[in-house]
């Protein structure tokens, strides 16, 4: 492995009010909208009058409750039906989630969100063994086992997502899973019915 990557598999892996972050940490709405240098990845419409940006970790246990939870819900009410675009970025707190990452961005885009829903539902599985649990991954989503191994050892692309993750701190993101809805900043996992109020209301 690459010196950036070869330590990616040394490591394993409450409710809030529904209230945006405080003033003082105002964030500048212009530098959040503008996409990684890697590409944007998102579902839904791209002029879709409510945007919404997770930065989230693969191996995040408070971010895979989001996702197996309220994430469902607005992918079936607002993400399908038009209603808002939900992006992604990746935040990773640890070598395991920064290899997890790598493997979605390496394949064909359609398959990030896939690749991310398999990574959250079975997050307990794969991060106890890293390594083989991310490689069993790959081989069902088609990779073969030299794809992987090149992936994982892209210096080039480790760098492109530690960047966003650079990125996010000067944005004021301090925990994870965190959400920007039309540039105000929401910290930490929350339930369905907090997003619908927001969204609903800005959708009028």
């Amino acid at each position: 492995m690459t010196r950036s990557t070869r330590r990616v598999f040394a490591s394993g892996a409450a409710a809030f009010l529904f209230v945006p972050a405080a003033a003082a940490q105002a964030v500048d709405v212009q530098a959040l909208n503008v996409p990684p240098a890697i590409g944007e990845m998102y579902l839904g419409p791209a002029d879709a009058r409510v945007t919404i940006i997770e930065y989230a970790s693969a191996s995040c246990p408070n971010c895979a409750s989001f996702h197996r939870g309220a994430y469902a819900d607005l992918k079936a009410q607002y993400i399908d039906t038009g209603k808002i675009r939900f992006v992604v970025r990746e935040y990773p707190h640890n070598d395991a989630a920064l290899a997890a990452f790598m493997l979605a961005r390496c394949g064909p885009k359609e398959r990030y969100f896939p690749l991310l829903d398999r990574f959250f539902t079975t997050q307990s599985k794969w991060t106890a063994a890293p390594q083989q649990g991310l490689l069993d991954i790959a081989l069902e989503f088609g990779f073969t086992a030299a794809e992987f191994e090149a992936c994982i050892n892209d210096a080039q692309l480790a760098e492109d997502i530690a960047s966003i993750r650079t990125k996010a701190k000067t944005l004021g993101v301090q925990e994870i899973p965190t959400f920007f809805i039309n540039g105000e900043r929401y910290d930490g996992d929350r339930s369905f019915e907090d997003f619908k109020a927001r969204i609903d209301l800005l959708l009028g």
